[in-house]
């Protein structure tokens, strides 16, 4: 406010462009991202963004670096595998506040260039290096566990997205009840698929992970014992 009562306007930068750019995209998907609707979340013009992003390959970029800058890491253990978990969970739920994220990972041509936005990358290789992995098994099992969170969101925001859990539960029933007598193993485990809920599911499958992760360190330390 000016002392004359006025209202100013706040300056339009890169940082604002891409906040808002974010805010679109969680709110109404990916496509939604246009430079023209991006203008109108910042009151501006479209033409003014091109003065602080060079075209809309610039903008998705810059919604990935502020996504990943903006990682929240937990507090560190003694225990590498606690560390594992945690830094796991954090991702999940980083993953699940923007989910069009993984999309523009996947699509994304070259490597992020922000710093800030390189250190999750930097704290996720580190802590399943210290497990006593070989640094060519590190970049494996940091694909492994990258590759296991983001489908396990996918599936989980899928899910939600199907119906509730009452829906669920009357098709897998209906299913059930028309499948022929050889779906012997399908019947009997199928009540189970709804009986657990989405976080033990995700600590059921880290924890196979991290078992298989212990089991691949202590062997390769025995090869070169």
């Amino acid at each position: 406010m000016r002392e004359n009562g006025a209202r100013t306007r706040e300056p339009l930068t890169r940082e604002r462009v891409i906040d808002a750019a974010l805010r679109v995209m969680d709110a109404e998907g990916l496509e939604a991202v246009t430079m023209r609707r991006v203008a109108r979340e910042v009151g501006v013009e479209a033409m003014s963004l091109y003065h602080h992003v060079e075209d809309k390959e610039d903008l998705l970029d810059g919604i990935c670096e502020c996504v990943m800058s903006g990682f929240d890491f937990p507090e560190p253990s003694d225990d590498w595998a606690e560390n594992c978990r945690r830094g796991a969970r954090a991702w999940r739920r980083l993953l699940q506040e923007h989910p069009d994220v993984m999309r523009l990972l996947t699509e994304k041509r070259g490597p992020v260039q922000s710093v800030d936005s390189m250190r999750p990358m930097e704290y996720a290789l580190t802590v399943l290096r210290s497990s006593g992995l070989s640094d060519r098994d590190t970049v494996q099992a940091f694909h492994a566990f990258g590759g296991y969170i983001q489908g396990f969101v996918m599936m989980e925001l899928g899910s939600i997205a199907g119906g509730s859990d009452e829906e669920h539960m009357k098709a897998h029933a209906e299913l059930a009840a028309s499948l022929p007598g050889d779906f012997e193993t399908m019947q009997a485990v199928g009540p189970y698929f709804l009986e657990c809920d989405a976080d033990e599911q995700f600590e059921f499958g880290l924890d196979l992970l991290i078992r298989g992760l212990e089991a691949k360190a202590r062997a390769s330390s025995a090869v070169h014992a």
